[in-house]
């Protein structure tokens, strides 16, 4: 080897090994500098993988999806489960409509399911939900 030859090798680190050098970091106050001269690499490397973590963290919160609980009601042999109270209507209608008065519809389907409106339902959603009905049976 002449003494003009520099030998240079890339070293190959696992997600742990970044993961415990960025909480060296992190612990150091953010000091990249200190870290860096401590394992002998460079100061880049560092705040490479540093940025790389919050992209990926940003990311992840970006994509993040809220679920809602939902139940199938009507199931022959099973139970219904617990639900939260819907929330009250916001629309003005008379106390009559929603209480089994003249302006609430009762259907009772064949397989024992049971649907109640009242007199405000949209039509084209009752039809959608009547033919989904229909065909479960």
């Amino acid at each position: 080897m002449s003494a003009s030859e520099i030998i240079t090798r890339r070293r190959r680190w696992s997600a742990a090994e970044k993961a415990a050098l960025l909480a060296e970091v992190a612990a150091e106050g953010g000091k990249v500098a200190v870290v860096a001269r401590r394992h002998g690499m460079s100061e880049s490397v560092l705040y490479n993988w540093r940025s790389a973590c919050k992209a990926g963290a940003a990311v992840a919160a970006a994509n993040a999806v809220e679920f809602m609980q939902l139940g199938v009601l009507g199931g022959i042999g099973h139970e219904v489960p617990a639900m939260p109270p819907a929330p009250a209507p916001q629309r003005s209608q008379p106390a009559w409509a929603t209480e089994g008065g003249a302006g609430a519809i009762a259907i009772a389907l064949p397989n024992g399911a049971r649907i109640c409106v009242d007199a405000f339902v949209n039509e084209t959603a009752l039809s959608r939900v009547l033919r989904a009905m229909k065909r479960s049976t």
